[in-house]
């Protein structure tokens, strides 16, 4: 208990210091992160439009592949995006193991069925009479896209947030793919498992108040939007 509570003191100190060290690896994480999170949503904002406006054959099977996809564990995506980037892979030539870009091809995979999900979750929720009234009036079908858009910012900025806080925590993908090299591809979970097998709890404790003051910003940002949204 007594290793706990100095762990945890000198963590403390560690965090109000700014220690270089930990702001870079925080650095880091951020960098990808955000990188990730403006990929997916670029991906799954317009895809997740496109789901929900469009009628065809295998809508409902496809929604709910994606839904199947939001449990996706990131081991698999380890080792899915390692196999076409590795030296052996078709991708090998480029030289993406084990950097950030690495990092952010499979973290990008991760969440754009999160993206996707929640963007044709937002729309769900707008009253259809919106984009009928819309193209009564003589919108065209981006116009009225439009419209639809703006009712549900809300709801798509939380699928964006919601995004964010999945990637930011994640370890998997970040060990297998970036490699936990230090200064270049260490993120706060991938530091914080390898303090943990060092036996040095300090910095480990230290990023992991870090993490949980990000999420908890971001689960008070999501609640946010979540609320507006559902007005």
């Amino acid at each position: 208990m007594e290793l706990l509570i100095d762990s945890f003191l000198s963590a403390v100190l560690l965090v109000v210091s700014l220690d270089p060290e930990m702001m870079k690896i925080v650095g880091v994480s951020l960098r990808v992160s955000c990188a990730s999170t403006l990929s997916a949503a670029l991906i799954g904002i317009p895809l997740g439009f496109a789901i929900s406006f469009s009628e065809f054959n295998g809508k409902r099977l496809l929604i709910t592949v994606f839904n199947t996809l939001l449990a996706l564990p990131t081991v698999v995506i380890g080792l899915f995006v390692y196999a076409f980037i590795s030296r052996r892979g078709v991708f090998g030539p480029l030289d993406l193991l084990y950097s950030q870009t690495a990092i952010i091809i499979g973290q990008v995979i991760l969440i754009v069925p999160v993206v996707t999900v929640f963007t044709i979750s937002a729309i769900s929720r707008i009253d259809e009479r919106y984009r009928r009234t819309a193209l009564t009036l003589g919108a065209n079908r981006r116009q009225s896209a439009w419209i639809v858009f703006r009712e549900a910012r809300f709801g798509i900025v939380a699928a964006a947030i919601a995004a964010f806080g999945r990637v930011i925590a994640e370890v998997g993908i970040s060990m297998m793919l970036g490699g936990n090299i230090k200064g270049f591809t260490r993120t706060m979970t991938t530091a914080m498992a390898l303090e943990y097998d060092k036996g040095a709890f300090i910095l480990a404790v230290a990023l992991g108040l870090v993490l949980l003051t990000l999420s908890f910003g971001m689960n008070l940002l999501f609640h946010f939007f979540q609320e507006r949204a559902g007005r």
